[in-house]
């Protein structure tokens, strides 16, 4: 019968925290390349939408701006928890427990405010074209 060996003992401690910290580096990275990208993203649609649109559309077309903004936000912050979450995967200290209970609740405080934020402009945004796309009666038919 082969008993289960912990991942401790199969691999040097050292070892596990190197391949940990590269893993944690990735994740990191991802989590930095998907706020670029966005942020890209958004300064791009920001200049077309200034130049192209016209006055009227220009708020509507600055909002779902912001709110792809947010979108990308609020994944490259989740990518960044997720390391942080890794970062104290092995063997952690209580110190580094505290500090990622800390980082955990700002960045999920920042997270859940701009989901507010994302879901109150697009509530926004759905109004307003709703408002401009049913025309207005003056009379209900008979």
């Amino acid at each position: 019968m082969v008993h289960p060996i912990a991942l401790g003992q199969l691999l040097p401690e050292s070892l596990l925290r190197e391949a940990v910290d590269l893993l944690v580096r990735l994740v990191e990275a991802a989590g930095a390349l998907v706020i670029f990208v966005g942020a890209a993203w958004a300064f791009v649609q920001f200049i077309r939408v200034g130049l192209v649109r016209r006055r009227a559309e220009t708020r509507r077309s600055f909002v779902a701006v912001r709110l792809s903004l947010g979108r990308f936000l609020a994944l490259g912050l989740e990518f960044q928890l997720a390391g942080d979450v890794l970062r104290t995967a092995i063997a952690p200290s209580f110190s580094e427990i505290g500090q990622l209970a800390a980082i955990a609740a700002i960045r999920t405080a920042l997270n859940y405010f701009l989901a507010r934020e994302i879901r109150e402009e697009r509530a926004e945004v759905e109004q307003e074209a709703d408002a401009t796309s049913s025309p207005a009666r003056t009379t209900d038919p008979p």
